[in-house]
Parts: structure tokens; C-alpha cells; sequence
């Protein structure tokens, strides 16, 4: 039993006496900073810039001809479309990872291949007024291999009601 308290009193000494320029894990912060390190694992992707490093000058650019679209007044109960396109101006290959609008209502879709640099894709969204009438705003993130990661555009319009419905 003395050797397990005394090789105990040790291990703690050994963890206490570790170098002192360490900031912030003497004592009891060292387990926390450990646990929190161990928890939070740090993911090395050459794309996303941390506060102290410069961006990777060679990452994919997406740039949109129009990051958003008005599509007027919209009949109430259709669904309208509208296509945005975009280009790669980077220096490596462009690869849309997810698109995710703010409302159920809104559905994009993309070019699911890498976009080479230089070369064109596409974003298509498709708003659905069933239900909605007034004034809509409706953002569509998308998270790509870009810096920064995520790009937003946006649709608007004006979803007439029932009695201000204009003749097809």
C-alpha cells in the first residue's frame, strides 16, 4: 500500500514539475487543457484559415455572376426556379460539399462534380409559395472547399394571395 501512495505522489510531482513555459497547464488546468485537447481534436484542412496563418493561396475560389435574385411577384400554390451560376477562379478544383436553405420550402441543387479551375457550375433553387403569401427572403448557404468555406445567396419575391392572382 505505501508503494501505490508513493508511486501515486510521484506520477503527481512528475505531472506538476512538467516545463513552466507551458502556459496554462500547471496544476489542475492540465487535465482540463488535456481533456479538452482529447475532446476537440484539431482536423488539419489545407482550406480553412485559422486566425494566425494566411489563406492557401492555391484553394478553390466560388464566385457567383449574382448572389441574388428577385423573382418578383410570385403566383400563390407554384413553384418557381432560378439558376444561379458561378466560377471557379481558384487555382484547384472546386467541390460543393452541401447546400442548405433557411426554409423547408426552398430546395437547392448543385453541380455535383469538382469544378476545375476557370470552368463553370451551377446552383439551381426552387421555391415552393404553397402556403406562403407576402414578402420571402430565403438564404441558401453553401459549404464548399472554399475560403471562406461558406458562401450564402439568396432569393426574394413577393408571394401574391389568392384574389391577386394574375392571368397565365
Amino acid at each position: 500500500m505505501k508503494y501505490q501512495i508513493l508511486l501515486a505522489a510521484t506520477l503527481l510531482l512528475a505531472a506538476c514539475n512538467r516545463d513552466k513555459n507551458e502556459v496554462g497547464t500547471e496544476g489542475m488546468n492540465a487535465a482540463a487543457t488535456e481533456a479538452s485537447d482529447a475532446a476537440n481534436p484539431t482536423v488539419d484542412n489545407p482550406n480553412v484559415v485559422s486566425e494566425n496563418e494566411a489563406a492557401n493561396p492555391n484553394a478553390p475560389v466560388m464566385k457567383f455572376t449574382e448572389s441574388e435574385f428577385d423573382f418578383g411577384d410570385i403566383q400563390p400554390d407554384s413553384k418557381v426556379r432560378h439558376t444561379f451560376t458561378f466560377t471557379n477562379t481558384g487555382k484547384s478544383p472546386l467541390l460543393i460539399e452541401d447546400a442548405v436553405a433557411s426554409c423547408g420550402c426552398t430546395t437547392p441543387s448543385w453541380t455535383k462534380e469538382p469544378i476545375a479551375p476557370g470552368a463553370e457550375g451551377k446552383m439551381e433553387v426552387q421555391f415552393d409559395s404553397h402556403g406562403k403569401q407576402g414578402i420571402i427572403s430565403k438564404q441558401v448557404a453553401v459549404r464548399a472547399n472554399t475560403q471562406p468555406n461558406i458562401t450564402t445567396i439568396l432569393i426574394k419575391g413577393n408571394v401574391l394571395t389568392a384574389g391577386d392572382k394574375k392571368p397565365l
